[in-house]
Parts: structure tokens; sequence; C-alpha cells
């Protein structure tokens, strides 16, 4: 197993304090976090995209401009490329100018995002998500392979005898395919022998199950190696303790809070928006989030690794309103007593 860490660069206020921290201290966070994580030997650390909500995330190449000046070893993602709203021909350029800046440590993972108002944001018809996303994602693969391309399609403009500017680094990135609830990025991924990235974060094992399986059956399908079907896999979050029962006593406060804070009513009984898990107890007993004891979440990774055969795994540290030093901490905590257990019960080709 590989690991991964995740900031969307939340700036909401505290659920339980409301003090809401200035923009420059989270990103401050996400800096250190970065840093952490190369220090602790992770392997990956990724900067969601958000345009809508209480989130900073909304320049993630920026961020990653950023963290590649800060290390020399983790890759680095996004988490996720909002590719349906975005230009694929920038795009191309932005992330291969970061290609370069980091010496061939970019990858992406693309997708239509999670929150429906960035549509209206940029003057996009919602209804057409889905062939917004894979028009985007095909002509964004031509120009990373591709010199002097012509190209027509329906969202932009045609394209005449067009090379982006810089290549990049020594390949085209690896891009990975974000999927929460549809079938229809598995079959995108599938199509072009990319990863998936499962987002593991809201609803039951079963669901994010079923669309792995539909992913892997179509990747052989179209002809692909079975061996390169990479999966990797988000969480709701990591809060560790010395056992169960601290963490229930530590933590129970903040996370229900923060439950009712991001609860969207207008999205009630829609599929991957709102948690069914309102309690700790709940979570830790059946919900993706990772909370409890070392031994717990060992557990929990094993049991959804048993299910999902995934290779990468994310965590996130501060979704639930931990200061730094405890961000650090929990980080900490992780690489040096969990992450080992599980790189060893659950081996990956992923990265060499």
């Amino acid at each position: 197993m590989r690991f991964q860490v995740l900031s969307l660069i939340g700036h909401g206020p505290h659920p339980l304090t409301g003090r809401t921290p200035a923009p420059a201290e989270r990103f401050g966070d996400v800096l250190a976090q970065a840093e952490a994580a190369e220090r602790l030997g992770l392997d990956a650390f990724a900067v969601g995209e958000r345009h809508a909500g209480p989130f900073l995330s909304s320049a993630p190449v920026a961020v990653l401009g950023a963290l590649a000046a800060r290390t020399t070893r983790i890759r680095l993602l996004t988490g996720v490329t909002v590719l349906s709203v975005l230009d694929p021909v920038r795009v191309a350029e932005d992330y291969a100018t970061l290609d370069q800046l980091s010496g061939g440590r970019i990858e992406l993972v693309v997708g239509k995002g999670a929150d429906a108002a960035h549509f209206a944001l940029f003057g996009l018809d919602e209804e057409r998500q889905w062939d917004l996303q894979r028009e985007k994602y095909e002509l964004l693969r031509r120009l990373w392979r591709e010199e002097h391309i012509d190209w027509t399609g329906e969202f932009r403009t045609p394209l005449k005898n067009v090379t982006t500017v810089p290549r990049p680094y020594a390949a085209p990135p690896r891009v990975w395919h974000g999927s929460a609830t549809s079938p229809r990025s598995p079959e995108l991924a599938a199509l072009h022998g990319d990863p998936l990235f499962t987002a593991n974060a809201i609803q039951p094992r079963a669901a994010y199950a079923a669309l792995i399986d539909l992913y892997r059956e179509r990747f052989e399908a179209h002809g692909h190696d079975p061996a390169g079907a990479y999966v990797g896999a988000g969480s709701g979050g990591l809060l560790i303790a010395d056992t169960d029962a601290e963490a229930v006593a530590r933590y129970k406060e903040v996370y229900e809070a923060q439950v009712r804070q991001s609860f969207k009513p207008a999205l009630a009984g829609r599929a991957g928006y709102n948690t069914p898990y309102r309690t700790i107890e709940e979570a830790m007993a059946d919900g993706p989030q990772l909370i409890g004891s070392p031994e717990r979440i060992i557990e929990k990774l094993l049991g959804y690794h048993a299910v999902y055969g995934h290779d990468l795994q994310s965590v996130t540290v501060d979704g639930f309103g931990l200061e730094r030093a405890e961000q650090l901490a929990q980080l900490e905590r992780f690489a040096e007593e969990i992450a080992p257990v599980v790189r060893r019960e659950a081996p990956t080709t992923l990265w060499g």
C-alpha cells in the first residue's frame, strides 16, 4: 500500500468554537502537512479543487507550486481537478509546468467535482456534466501526447496546429479518475487504461466496491493488462487515539458537530453528499472514517483492502478543526504506527 495526505483546504468555522482561521493560516497548515508527509516517508500529497462552499482550494496549481518548491521526493496530486469546468488547454499548460518544476512528480485525479454549484459559476450546464468531462479529458490526453493538433469538439472553439508548452517533464503525467457515485468515471478510466480513485468518503463500502468491480471488469474488457488497474481510496478523516474509548471521549463532540455543520438539506437522500454515519460510534464501526486506536485503524484499512484491492490510501488530518500541531501529530502517528503494518500486509507495484 502507498499513502497520500489530502487536503481540501476547508475554511469553515470550527464546529465547536466557531473560530474561522485566516486564509494564510490554513495555507500554512497545508505547507506544514506536506513537509511533514515527506519527512515521515509518506508517498504523496494531494490538494483538492473546490469553487463553491467553505474552501480555499480554488487554485490548486498555485498551492502545488508552493509544495513543489518545499519538497524534493513526495509525489504531488490533485484531488480532484474539476476538469469538467476547466479549459483543457489551460490544464495541460499549468500541470506540465508543475511537472517540469517538480521534476516529474505531478499526477492528476480528474473528476466532475463534488459540488454542482460550480457549473453555474463557470456558465456551464450541469445536465451536460458527463459530456463535458469526457470531451475535455480526451482532449487533455491528446494535448500531452501529441504535437500540432487539429481538433474539433462541442464545448470549446476548434484547435488548429496546436502544441501546448511546456511539454511534460518526461512523459504525460498519470491521470486517475475520481469515482464517487456514477459508473461513468470507472468506464472512462477503463476505456483509456487509467487508474481509478474511489472517494470512499460518505457511502457504505458496498457502493464503492460495486464501482471498483465494474472498473476492473471494463478495464480488462477494453484489452488492458489487469495488473495496471490501480485503485486509490479516500477516507472520511483521520483521528487516532491510544484506545477506542479515548477516541470517543476526545473526538465525539467535534465529530458530531462537524457532521451537523456539513449537512446539506437540499441534497438529503442524494447519494454521496451527506454521511449516514451521524455518531462517532457509527463512523468507527461502519464508516470510512479512520477513527480509533492504531489497531482499529489498521484493521479497517486492511478490511477495505480485502474488498477494494486498492494500492493507494488517502488520509486527511485537517477536516475536524484540529490545530496544526495536532494535525502533524496525527500524521506522525499514522506514519510510524499504522502505515508500516499496512504496507507489509498489502504490497503494491504502484510507483515501483
